[in-house]
């Protein structure tokens, strides 16, 4: 009953080479690699000692599911530089939080998934598809309040994976429940609410697509800045140029507004022509100078986001349903250490105001699956 892809899976998830598990077990980087391939099977005191070194238990090498994230699934948004062992933890991470996922899909009634499948060619195609969501979802054309709160209320699950954020800009996986994983590495809170709606952009439009080219993560930064700043809004409310100069005040004021980083509103207003080539060039040198080209002087003033739908979800399996983290874990067939890790989130964020404004209702509407 031994499944070798689970002892690849807990070794990946903890960036360990063969030759390390190998040497920490005793044995050679070749036996180990035909225990991943499924061509030997460890004895059980072996098995034993596998599971204390992954820091999960027997039985998680005897679980037969086969793992559906991989690469050509995930919307994966990796760095240049980043390394392959960090790439394979980050899916691996991603796997062992789908398992979780369908734990509290079980359990809970959670908030129906509704990200449409819609195909676009064209830049127009693209604002008709951020203009058709927000439609469908009852937006209208404002600004968004929590865009987190968004994709949650929308049925997927927000989450961070602290040791990798550094290496990894974004992640999405596109299934029946899909999560996307935020870098909350040094980013501002409005280049991570874009993150956020690059993600949603992936669900949506690149359903069944690999992503990661350069069309395909254009396209979801089109839908992005479109859903954030749709154009009619921004054809209404942008503050253009006094006098051929650029409004620097009004600038800020629209971004505290919107909360949309001036380089991107910058970017938005000319790719919608309402700054002329010569403007757009003046407003970006413009933000250099000001010593803004990462951090804007306004970040400071737009709280973070903070996940809200996995603490919630947690805290009803453990205050409502009597399922604890040690048998949360025992279900999983992980340590505690690991499901905490998954869990960072809920255990570093203290839980949210009911009170959530604007367009994005509260997700405490939701109530568990009664047993």
């Amino acid at each position: 009953m031994f499944n070798g892809s689970n002892l690849r899976l807990a070794r990946l998830y903890h960036e360990l080479s063969l030759e390390q598990v190998a040497e920490r077990v005793e044995k050679t980087r070749q036996y180990i690699q035909r225990l991943e391939s499924g061509s030997a099977a460890p004895t059980p005191e072996l098995a034993n000692k596998l599971a204390a070194v992954l820091l999960v238990m027997p039985e998680f090498f005897e679980m037969q599911e086969q793992s559906p994230v991989n690469e050509e699934l995930v919307h994966f948004r990796k760095r240049s530089s980043t390394r392959m062992a960090t790439k394979w933890a980050t899916l691996a991470k991603a796997e062992l939080y789908r398992r979780l996922i369908e734990i509290f899909d079980e359990y809970l009634n959670l908030p129906p998934v509704r990200f449409p499948e819609l195909r676009v060619q064209t830049q127009e195609d693209i604002e008709k598809a951020a203009e058709k969501c927000r439609a469908d979802w009852g937006l209208g054309f404002g600004p968004i309040d929590n865009m987190t709160r968004l994709a949650e209320k929308l049925g997927a699950f927000v989450t961070s994976f602290d040791s990798v954020s550094d290496d990894v800009d974004a992640l999405s996986v596109p299934l029946s429940r899909p999560f996307i994983v935020r870098n909350t590495a040094k980013k501002s809170p409005c280049r991570q609410r874009f993150d956020i709606a690059h993600e949603v952009a992936h669900l949506i439009l690149h359903e069944g697509v690999s992503t990661g080219d350069r069309v395909t993560e254009s396209q979801a930064n089109r839908f992005a800045s479109a859903l954030l700043l749709p154009r009619s809004a921004m054809a209404k409310y942008f503050p253009r140029p006094i006098g051929g100069r650029i409004d620097w005040q009004g600038l800020s004021q629209f971004k505290l507004t919107w909360k949309v980083s001036k380089a991107a509103i910058i970017y938005r207003a000319h790719q919608l022509s309402l700054l002329t080539d010569a403007q757009y060039k003046t407003a970006f040198f413009g933000l250099k100078r000001k010593g803004e080209a990462i951090d804007e002087k306004e970040d400071c003033l737009i709280p973070q986001e903070t996940p809200e739908l996995f603490q919630k979800a947690m805290k009803c399996l453990i205050n409502d349903i009597s399922i604890g983290m040690d048998s949360l874990a025992h279900r999983l067939c992980i340590t505690p250490a690991i499901l905490k890790e998954l869990s960072s989130d809920m255990l570093l964020a203290e839980l949210e105001s009911e009170h959530v404004s604007g367009n994005v209702v509260s997700l405490s509407a939701y109530r568990f699956r009664q047993a």
